[in-house]
């Protein structure tokens, strides 16, 4: 079993939605927020595998996380961010009792559209790639 890394805290921000995934972790740099978690059953589907709905929804949750975090730091008003696309490439796989975590980039944050990109990994490998794009409040 992983351990989580010391660079990590409880995660700040809870909701409904991300309770199963619990406990989360986020680290919260100049650049990102970085969520992460030791992978358990809970994330998995019916035949043990990390399941890829889990996969894009922490993607697209510490990508959007990552663009108010950078307009924040930017002195703008963040007043609503809502996903308008994404996109998810599955590179690997990922097992239960692994630390996996998001290591997002925001490319651009315009007046009104924002774009990200997104790896998940866990200790030995890149288990997906996530681009998505924001429309911004």
């Amino acid at each position: 079993m992983a351990n989580v890394p010391e660079t990590y805290a409880p995660h700040f921000r809870k909701s409904a939605f991300t309770d199963p995934w619990e406990p989360l972790y986020s680290w919260v740099k100049p650049e990102q927020i970085s969520l992460g978690t030791i992978l358990r059953d809970a994330h998995c589907n019916s035949r043990g595998l990390v399941h890829g709905g889990f996969i894009s929804a922490i993607a697209d949750n510490a990508m959007g996380l990552s663009c108010v975090q950078i307009m924040k730091a930017e002195g703008r008003a963040v007043k609503s961010l809502v996903t308008v696309n994404l996109s998810v490439d599955f590179t690997g796989m990922a097992k239960v009792g692994e630390w996996i975590a998001t290591h997002s980039e925001v490319i651009k944050l315009g007046g009104s559209l924002g774009f990200v990109q997104c790896q998940l990994r866990t200790e030995t490998a890149v288990v997906a790639r996530a681009n998505a794009t924001f429309k911004l409040g």
